[in-house]
């Protein structure tokens, strides 16, 4: 099967290709060049910058594919973009999407099911805020998805949206640091803040786990109806039940000290201190995936230990940026313990 992959280097795209290679398909894999992909012969590295025509139609003019997978469209001109290229035959489409397609609309009430995207919207932030560039990636993956609607219509593109939550993965250690901003927390001795007592429900999936159903969608007999599919693993857990998973397998005990959100905004700490917490968490079902597909992600408990073990290994990732603001948490986290 020869596959194109827009991305190759990142956590979810290194996971993909990895997969496509070792099942031995004919992989070509489009990134701007900056890293090196591994794959042997079964690799081709497609540099070009994707934001721009001349680009793509320099390595994909007239070129046909059975499957492509697109981790890097991020609004519906990167989509009108790739498929206005001369000749270029992507074969079945999937394009990455994101549990923040939910959480644009005006009351999301998790678990969400494909349909739940259908509500009405909210309304837009103030442009200064950080809920306006979480808004805005959410409207831009929303905008793909609309791109890919129109494509099937158009010219009877074999299209899917694959929506998902955060991913968690070893190499994610170089990429979003979002699960290394806690362990390094924990791993400095001083005290933890935990907004809300950690309560907010929340749910992931493993990188390869997506990468599992990369390769099911590839060679899946007859192609779905629907529009979107999520994909999650299986169970849900509150963050402060995770984080002390998390602790567990890297040998630490840490001491949360929980905060409210209105003290965390007051300090300017709510953007920053607590990665998986706040409005902008999306918990997708993944029922639909699992019956049309057969997908079934790792619960928690089976990838965890390895994942965190995968960020203990030296050198040590570099802090997250929120890290940058750690003295002014413990001192907030000493007051609140008295």
């Amino acid at each position: 099967m020869r596959v194109l992959l827009l991305g190759g280097s990142g956590l979810l795209s290194g996971a993909a290709l990895s997969a496509f290679v070792r099942m031995g398909h004919d992989v070509h894999a489009l990134t701007r060049g900056e890293r090196a992909l591994l794959g042997g012969e079964h690799l081709t590295h497609l540099r070009a910058d994707r934001t721009r025509a001349a680009d793509l139609s320099g390595v994909l003019q007239d070129q046909r594919f059975d499957f492509t997978v697109d981790f890097l469209a991020f609004d519906a001109p990167d989509v009108d973009r790739l498929l206005a290229v001369k000749g270029f035959d992507p074969g079945r489409l999937v394009a990455i999407s994101s549990g923040q397609v939910y959480l644009v609309t005006a009351s999301p009430k998790p678990p969400f099911r494909e349909e739940d995207a259908d509500r009405p919207l909210m309304r837009e932030p103030a442009s200064d805020t950080r809920d306006h560039g979480q808004w805005a990636y959410g409207m831009g993956k929303r905008a793909v998805e609309a791109a890919l609607a129109r494509a099937r219509g158009a010219n009877g593109l074999r299209a899917l949206a694959l929506r998902l939550p955060v991913v968690q993965g070893e190499e994610d250690r170089v990429g979003s640091r979002r699960l290394w901003a806690w362990i390094e927390r924990m791993l400095d001795g001083g005290p933890v803040l935990l907004p809300e007592e950690g309560q907010q429900v929340v749910r992931f999936v493993h990188a390869a786990d997506v990468a599992e159903a990369l390769l099911a969608l590839a060679m899946l007999r007859e192609w779905p109806a629907h529009a979107a599919l999520n994909l999650a693993q299986p169970d849900e857990t509150t963050l402060r039940e995770f984080l002390v998973r998390v602790a567990e397998h890297a040998g630490v005990a840490p001491r949360f000290v929980s905060v409210d959100r209105a003290r965390l905004e007051r300090e300017g700490l709510a953007d920053s201190c607590a990665p998986y917490w706040g409005r902008w968490v999306s918990r997708p079902d993944p029922a639909r995936a699992a019956e049309l597909l057969g997908a079934r992600p790792r619960p928690l408990a089976e990838y965890l230990p390895g994942v965190v073990k995968a960020h203990l290994v030296p050198p040590r990732p570099q802090s997250h940026q929120g890290y940058a603001h750690r003295a002014q948490e413990i001192s907030l986290a000493r007051a609140l313990a008295g």
